[in-house]
């Protein structure tokens, strides 16, 4: 672990939870899809390409019935081209909805079954990652570097990483808290000026990046779980929060609540409490979370992350987390809250901020926007419906350019939103979405909501 200045690197301890001593560093991707392959050989259909788009209810009590997947060949105009395939609906007894962070069907049945009443606002972090061959003799199998500071301001939590795995492969990136005040900032542009200190420099140097990605990260932890179990389904994994972000890992507990919403839908299938024409309530799933080792593990860093919203910013809640890793371990009477309105609250209007000027990539280190999501392997067909939808474009910007400054252009980590020069407007600028580069979700930071 190491707190970072501009040129230098000061070691500092690293909190228990992010002892990877003994664990094995995998891509994900290729895991998933190992695991679909032993699913479908158990018998598990599996719809690759095919997104859930609508949550199907019952007409008499308005419990989930299962969903419907997206209208395949639909043009931008939203007219079927000769392509359109009609999409499916699938029927349950039980929907688990496993959408990761910020998922829209999750949100829709949120609301529906007002399954946040007892729960904190979730709070959200970005991540951006890279993929780097390197020179074999900067490659150190299996070592893991976590670091804090540069190039983050002390108003803005956040850390990097780097993983050395495979054979001469790292994987490094940046995860940036979504409530930073200083609208100037850029986690893209952050992220660039990252790669170029000594600590990740003298690694990746005369090495290739082979691939780029970002997402959004759940960061409220215990305080922000919903209730998990409503009428005819379930959450599951990132949907439900269930991220640990001191450990900055959250796969093992997507993983392990997977499984006792697995058991939790056997007992109440295989029981005759339950008849097939009846509406299932998962009750035994919302019992074995609180008894698991997720919730445990989650209680127990409870306060780490909103201790980073004390008056003495960064440097406090790294002294506080501190305390609660070698002292308290989470067993302190009390629970600290996060920001009542939202990450976005904290977004200062940009007149008032320090305006950040970010230096050009070199081409060899740091990248352009559009070269990064070249690496990404996203494809969206340019001809095919824009799901991000804002009611009035001008009446946007005419609210928004004035207090911000453009924010959009600098948050997103794709160049999805824009902002481009136009004569014609009175603003002199006509905000515009890109959704062909749509790799995250990023409507996060905003003081509205896109849908």
């Amino acid at each position: 672990m190491r707190f970072l200045t501009k040129n230098g690197s000061i070691p500092i301890p690293a909190p228990p939870q992010m002892n990877n001593h003994g664990n094995y560093i995998i891509s994900l991707n290729q895991f998933s899809k190992w695991l679909g392959e032993r699913a479908e050989e158990a018998g598990v259909e599996i719809y690759p390409g095919f997104a859930a788009s609508e949550v199907l209810y019952k007409p008499d009590d308005g419990s989930v019935m299962g969903v419907a997947t997206n209208d395949l060949g639909i043009a931008r105009s939203g007219k079927p081209k000769p392509s359109f395939e009609r999409g499916m609906e699938f029927h349950a007894r039980v929907t688990l909805f496993a959408e990761g962070c910020h998922g829209s069907l999750t949100k829709q049945v949120t609301k529906k079954f007002d399954l946040r009443r007892d729960s904190q606002p979730q709070t959200y972090g970005l991540g951006l990652k890279e993929v780097w061959e390197v020179k074999p003799e900067n490659f150190r199998k299996g070592e893991v570097v976590h670091s804090m500071g540069y190039p983050l301001p002390s108003s803005t939590y956040g850390g990097g990483w780097i993983y050395h795995f495979g054979e001469n492969l790292v994987s490094l990136g940046l995860v940036v808290g979504l409530d930073y005040p200083n609208p100037w900032l850029s986690p893209y542009g952050e992220f660039q000026k990252l790669k170029h200190h000594p600590l990740y420099n003298s690694v990746i140097q005369g090495g290739k990046c082979i691939s780029y990605g970002a997402r959004a990260l759940n960061e409220g932890g215990f305080q922000s779980i919903p209730k998990c179990a409503f009428p005819g389904g379930a959450l599951i994994g990132d949907t439900a929060g269930f991220l640990n972000v001191p450990k900055i890992k959250g796969t093992h507990t997507a993983m392990r609540s997977g499984l006792l919403a697995a058991q939790a839908v056997y007992a109440a299938l295989a029981g005759n409490g339950t008849a097939a024409s009846g509406t299932t309530f998962l009750y035994d799933y919302e019992d074995a979370l609180r008894s698991s080792s997720i919730w445990r593990e989650l209680k127990a860093v409870r306060n780490m992350r909103p201790s980073f919203h004390s008056p003495l910013g960064l440097y406090g809640g790294i002294l506080y987390s501190g305390l609660e890793a070698y002292l308290f371990r989470g067993k302190t009477p009390w629970t600290l809250k996060h920001k009542a309105r939202g990450d976005h609250a904290a977004t200062m209007e940009a007149g008032g901020a320090k305006k950040i000027e970010y230096p050009k990539p070199d081409g060899k280190i740091s990248f352009d926007i559009l070269t990064s999501v070249s690496r990404t392997g996203t494809n969206h067909e340019e001809d095919q419906p824009v799901h991000l939808q804002v009611d009035d474009w001008d009446a946007h910007a005419q609210e928004m350019w004035p207090k911000y400054q453009g924010i959009e252009n600098r948050f997103c980590p794709a160049g999805v939103y824009e902002y481009v020069e136009d004569g014609g407007k009175d603003l002199g600028v006509r905000f515009q979405i890109n959704a062909q580069k749509y790799v995250a979700l990023l409507s996060l930071p905003l003081p509205w909501e896109i849908g």
